[in-house]
């Protein structure tokens, strides 16, 4: 059985100490040119850690460092944890994952798919087939985000007060009831289009289990796994560990201050709207708890989660015919690379590694938030990396594929 948390040698887990060491100096130069204020990163490796160091500011302002129990928000690593959450109520045979979406929230039984014209006039068709929700799951369902900027529809959004993780004032039984008003991108099943899709697994978990999704969340996964700093808002004890989140400006190129880690922040108070798809925030460790859980087939100091074949099924590509999310793409945005990369149920699926670009085994699985905090489990491997820190967008610098290429550089087996 394996505890998670031990730290060990890295040459013990195959690792250089020699060139992990690389890895904080390397992110220190960003830091130093104040391109972002700090960061933390986890390296683990047949379930011990090799590498866990911290750098910089959580908290520019105040001149507070960033510490190994920070609180950062982890934005859309919250997906593969509801995506987990649904999962566990498959386990329990509540639903198939290709059931109707409409079986459980009725609203989506008005859904059409956006024909022809603009955000103010516009036709609409039939879909060529009811949503699934495997669909919602892999992001081939239709739906979008509003800050795309690509189609009429993501103006629709906008028009909506649908903005993701920063929608405010509603609960997500009345954000399915304005999604299914809005049309589709697509019919189902026909692309791939990053989207508010996994906050539609959420409220399917909450009509699923008849309990709110944070508690579904906080009794089935967080308190079994002892992942006490997770949540959907920071409480008033621990906003002393929070870390600010910041801002790259596009045009000035500056980093500016987004939302402060004090009592003003938006998550210094109990959300109305409970994002599956982007609301918690996390530290390092508890985020770790997660992935080596899901390495170890579902299981955690002995706490068993799910089963290793759920975890299994997650993790393979769920894509039609195999294709790659590039074969598929009609985003304009995605958290990790399209190329050589498939998707399964909350994750990117590593296919080609040649045409990813990147040492990454086959079958490695990912994903990353807006705040350029990014995970990637290697189950060949047996190696888990872990990056936060606070910065959007989260594509304003490489900073995923550079940690990506330092942690595969150290490896010496």
């Amino acid at each position: 059985m394996t505890h998670a948390g031990e730290f060990t040698t890295p040459e013990e887990l195959g690792l250089s100490s020699e060139r992990l060491a690389r890895i904080p100096a390397f992110f220190k130069h960003y830091v130093d040119r104040q391109k972002f204020s700090g960061f933390s990163t986890l390296i683990a490796r047949q379930g011990k850690i090799a590498h866990f160091e911290t750098v910089g500011l959580r908290d520019r302002e105040n001149g507070t460092p960033v510490e190994k129990d920070t609180i950062f928000r982890i934005y859309s690593m919250t997906k593969p944890i509801t995506s987990l959450a649904l999962m566990l109520l498959h386990e329990e045979g509540r639903f198939q994952i290709t059931h109707e979406v409409a079986r459980y929230l009725p609203a989506f039984e008005r859904l059409r798919v956006f024909d022809e014209g603009d955000r103010e006039s516009f036709t609409t068709k039939p879909l060529k087939r009811a949503m699934t929700i495997r669909d919602l799951l892999t992001h081939t369902s239709g739906l979008t985000y509003g800050f795309m900027y690509a189609h009429p529809v993501d103006a629709l959004y906008r028009k909506a007060g649908l903005a993701g993780a920063a929608t405010d004032g509603i609960t997500l039984e009345e954000m399915v009831e304005k999604i299914a008003d809005i049309p589709l991108l697509f019919s189902p099943g026909e692309h791939w289009n990053y989207s508010m899709s996994t906050d539609v697994c959420g409220r399917l978990v909450e009509v699923i289990s008849g309990k709110p999704l944070d508690v579904f969340l906080k009794e089935r996964i967080f308190d079994p796994l002892g992942m006490h700093d997770t949540g959907f808002s920071v409480p008033e004890e621990k906003l002393a560990r929070f870390a600010a989140n910041y801002e790259k400006d596009p045009k000035t190129k500056e980093v500016r201050l987004a939302d402060p880690a004090d009592k003003t922040s938006t998550y210094a108070r109990p959300q109305k709207f409970l994002s599956g798809g982007g609301g918690l925030v996390s530290t390092a460790t508890d985020y770790f708890r997660f992935c080596q859980m899901l390495l170890n087939g579902g299981e955690l100091d002995g706490v068993r989660i799910a089963s290793p074949k759920t975890i299994d099924f997650m993790t393979l590509n769920h894509l039609p015919g195999g294709q790659s999310m590039k074969d598929m793409d009609q985003s304009a945005f995605s958290e990790t690379g399209m190329d050589g990369a498939g998707f399964g149920l909350g994750f990117s699926i590593i296919m080609d590694m040649a045409e990813a670009a990147m040492p990454v085994s086959p079958g490695s699985y990912s994903w990353g938030g807006l705040a350029s905090t990014y995970f990637w489990i290697d189950p060949d491997e047996e190696l888990i990396g872990i990056f936060m820190t606070q910065l959007m967008p989260s594509r304003a610098y490489p900073l995923r594929p550079q940690f990506q290429q330092l942690v595969y550089g150290a490896l010496t087996d």
